[in-house]
């Protein structure tokens, strides 16, 4: 328990330095996966690894000690951890535990206002189309989702760049992209080092989402002119109310993932050839995980073995 114990904390630091690489070089739907699968992990270990911590610290405590039939003095003689990493532990698991119940709740709040918005937009088809002259559109979950478009938006494409953003935003509903990006902001609120995890997906679901549209299509710089055209003419238009929080859309989300935003890098990447899946990322990623899954069970079962050598003292 000595290092397994603080090996999940580590290799948190160290993930977000692959953000960016994972999110630039691989295939933008393996890359989601990755990305999020880290985020959960790591997010999972480093939580268990605090509570860990912070039990060897509660045992030290003769009131609590008794009531687990333990021996506070053996267990200030065996416990490796010091009594301050203990008490720094806590108060960093009581504070991981309050940032991911704020976020659950609030996730669960956004899911279900759009669920209810989109459930109060009855349409054949899917589309809903509505008199804005702002250009807009977005994906918004629900059973089922809505693609949501303004007029403004139909007035700045044409027929072609219709059927672009028709699929973009098809992409988010039918690949639960919302789902990623909760499931990585729940990582990153239990653990904050995660975070550059959580924004690479935010661009990630939007590559993915680029590369469904171009693979529809059959014409990848077209796609990349859509996006770039998208986005200029929202960039010029008056300021609106934002979308409902779970809404994705072709627009995208401000990234601080690199000092190049997201939509320019978006439309590189359509007019580059198509990415593969890197091996070397992936097994990498893979190895990243075992070790905070391993050591996470390592740390556990010699907590266990501790309890027991108190209690037997």
């Amino acid at each position: 328990m000595r290092i397994a114990v603080y090996l999940p904390l580590l290799l948190s630091l160290i993930a977000p330095l692959g953000a960016r690489p994972l999110s630039e070089r691989c295939e933008p739907r393996l890359a989601t996966w990755l990305l999020t699968a880290s985020a959960l992990v790591l997010g999972a270990a480093s939580t268990i690894s605090l509570g860990l911590l912070a039990v060897t610290g509660l045992i030290r405590i003769p009131l609590l000690a008794g009531l687990g039939h333990w021996s506070a003095s053996t267990a200030q003689r065996d416990d490796p951890a010091e009594l301050s990493v203990a008490l720094i532990a806590g108060l960093l698991l009581g504070g991981a535990a309050l940032a991911a119940a704020r976020m659950l709740w609030r996730r669960a709040r956004s899911l279900a206002a759009a669920a209810l918005e989109a459930a109060c937009m009855p349409t054949p088809n899917g589309l809903v189309i509505v008199d804005d002259e702002t250009p807009d559109a977005f994906a918004l979950p629900g059973l089922p989702g809505r693609v949501v478009v303004s007029t403004g938006m139909l007035h700045t494409l044409d027929e072609t760049e219709h059927d672009i953003l028709l699929a973009h935003e098809r992409a988010h509903l039918a690949a639960h992209h919302y789902a990623f990006v909760a499931l990585t902001g729940l990582g990153a609120a239990a653990n904050p080092l995660l975070r550059p995890l959580a924004t690479a997906v935010t661009y990630t679901i939007e590559r993915w989402a680029d590369e469904h549209a171009a693979t529809a299509t059959g014409d990848r710089t077209q796609v990349a002119r859509t996006v770039g055209k998208a986005a200029l003419a929202a960039h010029h238009a008056p300021a609106r109310p934002r979308a409902p929080g779970a809404a994705l859309g072709i627009l995208g989300r401000r990234s601080p993932l690199s000092s190049a935003g997201p939509v320019p890098r978006r439309v590189a990447a359509l007019l580059a050839p198509p990415l593969g899946r890197s091996l070397g990322l992936t097994v990498a990623t893979a190895a990243v995980l075992t070790a905070a899954a391993w050591s996470t069970a390592e740390a556990a079962h010699d907590l266990h073995l501790l309890l027991k050598a108190v209690g037997a003292g």
